[in-house]
């Protein structure tokens, strides 16, 4: 069963990954769906946080599988939000979802950018001090087990507090975080803003940072009893809502 803290439901890692299954099964939802209401949330979530005038421009680090889709389809998004992103996709997936979402993004004339460019320092520093006021991680999600092999473990580094980066929003779980015990061996990324998707997930009670929001707006009663769900209502028509931090 899930624990509930303060009234806010938090999904280990096999009732996250059961809820998705169920979703994209007897549900109906497809991925593509799923991923693209996932986005629309990261992307609402980093303008409430970052408003344009004052961080346009948004690095998106995206990964190989569906925390990367969701980056992809934030970076669309933000740049009709009048951003300016940058995406690097070091591991670019080469399937049809993936290839359309890459493709809609090149549409819009989002320059992307390896990885090797975003560290290499040209003397005034990084891509990350010399370009970029926010970035958004959607580099590993709830499924992503193991260490970071290059070039992310890299990318992960420059992104410690000791390098000072801009403000970090993560999607979903921090990158180098377990889902459940958070940043055990000290090396992942340690976001000033958090967006949970779904429902919270265990690790983000060790989540420090001062922003915490929930995007999904999506999961259907029977979802909700099957797992005893309790999720902040969400305002008006916003995809996304502020929850306390370090529940």
């Amino acid at each position: 069963m899930s624990n509930i803290s303060e009234g806010i439901t938090h999904l280990k890692q096999d009732e996250a990954i059961n809820v998705d299954v169920e979703l994209m099964g007897p549900l109906g939802f497809s991925v593509d769906q799923l991923m693209e209401l996932a986005g629309l949330s990261c992307a609402c979530s980093v303008a409430e946080v970052y408003p344009r005038d004052t961080h346009p421009r948004v690095l998106i680090l995206a990964g190989p599988g569906n925390n990367g889709g969701d980056g992809l389809v934030a970076a669309r998004h933000l740049k009709h939000f009048g951003y300016k992103p940058t995406i690097c996709y070091p591991k670019p997936t080469d399937k049809p979802l993936y290839n359309g979402l890459v493709t809609q993004c090149r549409s819009l004339q989002i320059e992307f950018i390896s990885a090797d460019d975003l560290l290499k320092d040209e003397g005034n520093g990084n891509y990350f001090a010399r370009e970029c006021d926010v970035v958004l991680d959607a580099l590993f999600g709830f499924s992503f087990q193991g260490a970071p092999r290059p070039p992310f473990a890299a990318i992960l580094q420059a992104l410690s507090p000791s390098a000072s980066p801009p403000p970090i929003a993560s999607v979903d779980i921090p990158s180098g975080w377990q889902v459940e015990d958070g940043d055990v061996d000290g090396n992942g990324i340690r976001p000033d803003m958090l967006i949970s998707l779904t429902a919270p997930k265990e690790c983000s009670r060790k989540f420090e940072g001062a922003h915490h929001f929930l995007g999904g707006r999506f999961v259907p009663p029977e979802i909700a009893e099957k797992y005893h769900l309790v999720l902040p209502e969400y305002p008006g028509t916003s995809m996304c809502v502020r929850i306390p931090s370090q529940l």
